[in-house]
């Protein structure tokens, strides 16, 4: 029952994330996005922040439409928060303001957020044990 509720809100986060990412915070979103990432992938900060978008809401519709791929999932969205890390230090790092990360502290938390939503993903996305 805790998975399941857990699971949910973690559809819901990523789902708003992701239209987030696509609509209202994109041009923020593009700070984030570090130099090396562009030129890794040869494309642009916005391609790369509309892509994460788009896996977000790719990933949410996953937790919670395809019950048999659950375990699968998760491990893709724990993937995903992996993937992008870099760009939260790099966030960090340059100090400049974006959506709801306005000051050192908020940037710096978001740093010890990440694993607790890698850890998050993989927990509420594992199998029910029976009793």
């Amino acid at each position: 029952m805790l998975r399941t509720i857990a699971r949910g809100v973690l559809a819901g986060l990523l789902a708003a994330a992701g239209l987030a990412h696509l609509f209202w915070l994109r041009r923020g979103f593009r700070i984030a996005v570090p130099p090396w990432a562009t030129r890794l992938l040869h494309t642009d900060e916005d391609m790369i922040v509309v892509a994460s978008g788009a896996a977000e809401l790719v990933l949410s519709a996953g937790l919670v439409a395809l019950p048999r791929e659950r375990r699968r999932a998760g491990m893709a969205v724990a993937a995903l928060f992996v993937a992008v890390f870099p760009g939260n230090v790099h966030h960090w790092a340059t100090g400049v303001s974006a959506p709801g990360l306005r000051t050192d502290r908020a940037r710096l938390l978001r740093l010890f957020l990440q694993p607790m939503l890698v850890a998050w993903a993989l927990w509420a996305t594992a199998p029910e044990r029976s009793r």
